[in-house]
């Protein structure tokens, strides 16, 4: 036999490998797939299965529906809205005017948990003079600051942005915070050792290796700017979702109270995931989730 010509039985794995791991790739691209549907349809059932037991408990009065309302009702409400707008105007101008206070008050405080956080960080002389302060002022419950706000801005939008502001400025501080102080001190060393400044390795190794960190608080601290704005909307207002909710609650109107949240619930979501977007497209990097 021809030492060129090798056997049948050594050229078969080799020949069938590169189709196996194809085979294999196609395998869990279907099972990834397969998985997103099951998610997706089950998330939509087990919504039906709720507004369709609520609906059905409500009609038999097994809940008071004055108390609870139904989701009917609540879609009416939404509907009358949106068509016919609110006793405060349209709708569209309530959710923008939250939006705005939240957005506003998201922004500051982000802003300022970050520089704080890593400023903190960095230099332990600060951390060690500011931190008991800080600590006393995260343990004052901050929605009770709102009528304070209210005192001091007015009824207008910068009293609902202080309040968003106290409410999202510590938890991105916290998580600034620690990503500053989780820096790998090898990358810090060896920036310091090619003759970075304090200020070059701030800026290139440390904000770069807290981002992380910080993304992460993003995603509640949102959530906390729209309950900033609405208590202090609830409290006083001239317009917005949380007045909307307060007339609601006024006048007995249960589905306008639900249909008020329901509101706030899909600006929440979309928020929500345009933050991911963002996210996955500055940590392209990073190795997509088993579960995504």
């Amino acid at each position: 036999m021809s030492p060129d010509i090798m056997p049948e039985a050594q050229l078969a794995p080799a020949m069938t490998e590169p189709g196996n791991k194809t085979d294999r790739a196609h395998s869990r691209a279907r099972a990834v797939r397969r998985r997103r549907i099951v998610v997706a349809v089950s998330r939509v059932l087990l919504l039906v299965a709720v507004l369709g037991l609520w609906e059905l408990l409500s009609r038999a009065e097994v809940i008071d529906p004055f108390n609870f309302s139904m989701p009917s009702k609540i879609w009416d409400q939404i509907w009358t809205w949106v068509t016919h707008g609110t006793a405060l105007g349209s709708l569209g101008e309530q959710i923008w005017y939250t939006l705005y206070e939240a957005l506003l008050g998201w922004v500051v405080g982000v802003v300022a948990g970050v520089v704080f956080g890593i400023a903190l960080g960095r230099i332990t002389l600060l951390a060690d003079v500011l931190g008991p302060y800080i600590k006393v002022l995260n343990s004052i419950p901050r929605i009770v600051l709102a009528p304070i706000f209210v005192i001091w801005f007015g009824l207008g939008p910068a009293s609902k942005v202080a309040s968003a502001v106290v409410l999202v400025f510590f938890p991105v501080f916290f998580n600034a915070f620690q990503g500053a102080r989780e820096v790998d001190r090898n990358l810090v060393a060896n920036a310091r050792i090619l003759g970075a400044s304090d200020r070059r390795v701030t800026l290139q190794v440390v904000i770069p290796s807290a981002t992380s960190w910080i993304f992460t608080s993003l995603h509640v601290s949102f959530g906390f700017a729209l309950i900033g704005a609405i208590v202090g909307e609830y409290i006083g207002a001239t317009k917005g979702i949380g007045l909307l909710v307060a007339q609601s609650q006024g006048t007995f109107n249960a589905a306008g109270v639900y249909a008020a949240m329901v509101i706030l619930a899909v600006v929440a979501l979309l928020a929500e995931g345009l933050l991911t977007f963002a996210e996955r497209r500055i940590f392209r990097w990073k190795p997509a989730s088993s579960d995504s």
